[in-house]
């Protein structure tokens, strides 16, 4: 029956309330007051019985049972946390191997998307004594050794470790130096493309770290400055490998901590290549290196000696296109308990598939066969030999949960309520937590067994729901149409809730377009929602279109941009303000476009390219010119920019700032280390020169995501003027 309660609360969102009348979106909703703040669970970690998790709640991290309701067990809270007598923030947690003790770390500042750096302390659960992991400068990374004896972390670019019963502290690395040579974490690039920030490993024994080092001291500098209300601004440099620039020289190493050698491990003598993952196998003295070339179309599996550096190669794919090794494909490669097998992702026969090889690099089976796309690999249970895993299987829009026996057989799907799930599975994978929600329904998380049933409901935002019941909310509808060139795209639109098929409404056309990236999903996309939901109350219709390039319908689609970014998904986008000029609802001369980053790329196309078919655009944090992008990305998808001029160039919005016709808003901060800054000022040359005017807003000291303060309401209400204003 608890089943059905999203479905009913569904249900209940979109019954007229007669007798109440309903209420318009503001921004401050959305900003200010919370109006449509969701719930979550926090913190979420599954203990080593795979019986109990933790989260966290309200300063505390507390135990509970997967399949029994009951109170929950506080195992630390921040109150009892005290350093020189005052109790200090729990930001994160993890446990020992054993679970006697934790790593709480606090004081975190963020650096990057994924680096972090902060204060971390030992907790003794028995004693409940907190220990300083380090003194002086905050640390980086902390992780317990696998039999809980020591703490590895890096500081200054160089790895420590320290030894929890002597409290001795060893420094592993020395020759670590800012913008020159980093141990133990990655340069800029790795850790944005590649989706991974520790890059040091412990040994299954504890008695070896298998690290990286970046040598990036060839690597030319980017720098922006820093205003931050003084009287002169302050210079921020850092490294960062354009397209076609050299990028860091990696060395893989293993050191030894009883005798204290350092190992450099044989990873081949072609020095401008990627290692884009590394992991030990179940062999404490075998470590596995993932290998690519510079193009990204060839990878291999390399198994090295830890002790000697020697290596092999045991598994190699090539591809005329590219390899992704992307955030959701984790670390790559699994090894099953057993020692026999391992098993990874790849596209080769057109579709993102799981297959199984054995240790020799002989392939034993495709485990998971269709005309789709797995989109995680989960884990396995190692007893039943079972395999975890979700897919878009039904459509691109959704994603389901699967389980399959290693060889293929008895495959199962475990979700059965359309829309996403996003599991998370207890140690042992008897259990999941389970993240789910719907294109208009907020997420409702609960607790499921193996093979689906629902055990108990963790938190089902009924508050939330009600709350929407409340306001002039439309429905946000998922459809497909086909193109001109016969290519069906996937879609969703919103219209006005007191919507007039005699009337003709203007259109806000919202995309991201880049590889990798769907935007079309039957899930809750939050802030944006709402956001949405309230230019349908001011009389717009909301739409957004997956072009080519986008993700979960097979390699052919995804890499049909390869070295022609820009080119397809405009003409995709141009092909979708064709379609909506054939609805008799549509006023098609007012057809406008917004997208971030590369949708921002895209939005500034639509407007140059797409002049005839759209009257607004706004940019945020545009890509302008994929020759001032990152290397890993941009060559991964365009290649060197020596070898594909014309790729680059012929969709590059600042050659086409000419054809522009229509209302043009440029938004960057300033501080962008990711899409910089300098995107924005040659476009505002281009247009410049053209004498075309246009609008600009700059976020000062904003980085890439342009929040912080009250930063978020100010954005979201230029965006909305100019809307109002232009369309």
């Amino acid at each position: 029956m608890k089943r059905l309660f999203i479905i009913a609360l569904s249900t209940l969102f979109f019954v007229n309330c007669a007798e109440a009348q309903k209420k318009n979106i503001t921004l401050d909703d959305i900003f200010k007051t919370g109006t449509f703040g969701a719930q979550s669970v926090y913190g979420l970690v599954s203990m080593k019985d795979g019986i109990h998790y933790s989260a966290m709640e309200d300063g505390k991290i507390v135990q509970y049972e997967y399949a029994k309701t009951s109170a929950p067990v506080v195992i630390a809270a921040e109150a009892d946390l005290k350093v020189d007598g005052k109790s200090i923030g729990i930001d994160s947690y993890q446990f020992s191997p054993d679970e006697t003790k934790m790593l709480i770390s606090t004081g975190t500042e963020q650096i990057y998307r994924h680096s972090t750096r902060e204060n971390y302390y030992v907790y003794d659960r028995k004693t409940k004594a907190l220990t300083a992991v380090s003194s002086g400068e905050k640390q980086m990374y902390a992780t317990f050794s696998p039999d809980g004896n020591k703490v590895g972390f890096v500081r200054g670019n160089n790895i420590y470790i320290k030894d929890l019963a002597s409290g001795k502290e060893t420094q592993v690395t020395s020759d670590g130096l800012h913008n020159n040579i980093i141990n133990g974490a990655t340069d800029w690039v790795h850790e944005e493309e590649f989706a991974f920030s520790i890059a040091y490993f412990w040994s299954p024994d504890s008695k070896k770290i298998a690290y990286y080092k970046f040598d990036e001291s060839k690597v030319k500098e980017f720098s922006f400055d820093e205003f931050n209300n003084q009287l002169y601004p302050s210079g921020y440099k850092f490294k960062y490998p354009k397209a076609g620039e050299n990028n860091s020289v990696v060395t893989i190493h293993t050191y030894d901590l009883a005798s204290s050698a350092d190992k450099l491990m044989d990873i081949g003598k072609v020095v401008d290549q990627y290692i884009p993952r590394v992991k030990w196998t179940m062999d404490a003295n075998t470590l596995s290196i993932v290998r690519m070339n510079r193009y990204q179309n060839k990878l291999e599996l390399l198994f090295n000696n830890a002790t000697t550096g020697e290596s092999k190669v045991v598994y190699t794919e090539s591809c005329d296109t590219y390899i992704d090794i992307h955030e959701g494909q984790g670390d790559y490669v699994y090894f099953t308990a057993d020692k026999g097998s391992f098993i990874i992702m790849t596209e080769i026969d057109g579709f993102n598939h799981i297959y199984r090889y054995d240790m020799t690099g002989k392939m034993m089976n495709q485990i998971t066969k269709g005309n789709w796309d797995v989109v995680s690999f989960l884990g396995i249970d190692e007893k039943t030999k079972t395999i975890f895993y979700t897919a878009s299987e039904t459509t691109a829009t959704e994603k389901d949960i699967y389980s399959v026996k290693l060889d293929g057989s008895a495959k199962k799907k475990i979700s059965t309520e359309k829309g996403t799930h996003a599991p998370d599975f207890s140690t042992g994978m008897k259990y999941y937590i389970n993240f789910f929600s719907t294109a208009n329904t907020p997420y409702f998380i609960a607790i499921y067994d193996a093979q689906g049933k629902q055990i108990r409901v963790l938190e089902n935002n009924e508050a939330l729901v009600k709350k929407m019941t409340e306001f002039d909310l439309s429905k946000k509808e998922l459809f497909m149409f086909k193109t001109t060139e016969g290519v069906e795209l996937n879609a969703w639109m919103m219209k006005p809730s007191n919507f007039d098929a005699t009337k003709k409404y203007p259109v806000f056309l919202t995309f991201y377009g880049g590889p990798g990236s769907n935007q079309v999903n039957n899930s809750f996309a939050g802030r944006n929602y709402f956001w949405h939901q309230m230019l349908t109350q001011k009389g717009y219709i909301v739409i957004c279109v997956d072009n080519r390039g986008t993700m979960y319908r097979g390699k052919a689609f995804k890499h049909s941009t390869y070295k022609q970014l820009g080119k397809l998904e405009v003409a995709d986008q141009i092909e979708t303000a064709k379609y909506l000029g054939t609805l008799p609802y549509v006023d098609k001369s007012r057809i406008g476009t917004w997208g971030w980053s590369f949708g921002g790329y895209l939005s500034s196309l639509c407007i140059t390219k797409g002049a005839d078919y759209f009257k607004t655009a706004i940019a945020v944090a545009p890509v302008t010119n994929w020759r001032y992008y990152d290397g890993i990305y941009t060559e991964r998808f365009m290649s060197l920019p020596q070898e594909n001029a014309s790729g680059y160039d012929d969709n590059s919005p600042i050659n086409h700032v000419s054809k522009l016709k229509g209302k043009y808003l440029l938004i960057h901060g300033s501080a962008d280390d990711n899409v910089h800054y300098q995107n924005t000022m040659e476009m505002i040359t281009a247009l410049v020169k053209a004498n075309k005017q246009f609008d600009l807003f700059i976020y000062p000291d904003k980085n890439h995501g342009i929040y912080g303060g009250n930063t978020s309401y100010h954005l979201y209400t230029k965006m909305t003027d100019f809307i109002l204003n232009n369309l």
